[in-house]
């Protein structure tokens, strides 16, 4: 077994860990990793971001599905919000995939990374939402929430939780709910962002030869098959942790995501 495989193996444990904790769909781990990796392994430069991007929101399908049906067998989930944000999430995956192939997006990551440590900010603040009556937000409020966070899912290669749980949390969502449902909209993200990276790169001369479109099948075989396994175990933990410390923790996470993506954003 090649030492590669191994990394992917082991990133594969962290990223379904933060995928069932914090529905986050690992993106956030994997991302930069395989950016590194993929460097060292002396893929096409202008094709590395886009594969580590497709690549991720690969994984994302099977762990997200794992972290669901944990999710779910809980009774955590929330599906009629989990409907009501799906189309615009399917709608802005494929737009994001699409702006991403033909757009740099170092002033993207800039703003990102902005909001991201804004909302850290705000949730380490924020009193605990448990216990409040939710907010049930409309149907239009929610179509166009999933648009933004399908686009920006798609171009980050994340889950989307980063965008969604804070927004749940903000219509009253206890924090393991927000979670859960995150997880369920990471799957239509994940699905839509990784069909459209494979046709766009379907042609591409550029990528090595285990590639389906942008997606590294190595890569994806790897992590997939270690966060599949620890997906449920981050989602037992979401529901042994009380509310308050899973959500300064997952304020934590969007924390550190925020200055890394400030740092690449400044330095790239």
């Amino acid at each position: 077994m090649s030492e590669s495989f191994l990394l992917y193996l082991a990133f594969g444990c962290l990223a379904g860990l933060s995928s069932g904790l914090f529905g986050i769909g690992g993106g956030v781990v994997i991302v930069p990793f395989l950016v590194w990796l993929f460097t060292e392994q002396g893929f096409a430069s202008d094709a590395i971001m886009v594969m580590a991007v497709a690549t991720s929101l690969a994984t994302i399908v099977l762990t997200s599905a794992s972290a669901v049906y944990a999710h779910h067998r809980m009774g955590a989930i929330d599906w009629p919000t989990v409907r009501r944000l799906s189309p615009g999430i399917l709608a802005g995956s494929a737009l994001g995939a699409i702006v991403a192939n033909r757009l740099p997006v170092p002033l993207f990551k800039l703003i990102f990374a902005v909001f991201l440590l804004f909302v850290a900010m705000r949730m380490f603040s924020a009193g605990r939402a448990d216990g409040r009556k939710n907010l049930r937000p409309g149907s239009g409020l929610l179509s166009v929430a999933g648009l933004l966070i399908g686009s920006a899912s798609a171009i980050l290669g994340i889950g989307g939780g980063t965008l969604s749980v804070p927004l749940l949390v903000r219509c009253r969502f206890p924090m393991r709910n927000a979670v859960a449902i995150s997880s369920a909209c990471g799957f239509p993200i994940a699905m839509a962002g990784s069909a459209s990276y494979l046709v766009l790169g379907w042609d591409h001369p550029a990528l090595p030869a285990a590639s389906l479109g942008y997606i590294y099948l190595p890569a994806l075989g790897g992590i997939a098959a270690s966060s599949f396994l620890f997906a449920p175990i981050g989602a037992k933990l979401a529901h042994w942790l009380p509310g308050a410390k899973l959500k300064r923790s997952f304020a934590l996470v969007l924390l550190a995501v925020g200055i890394k993506l400030l740092w690449q954003a400044v330095s790239g």
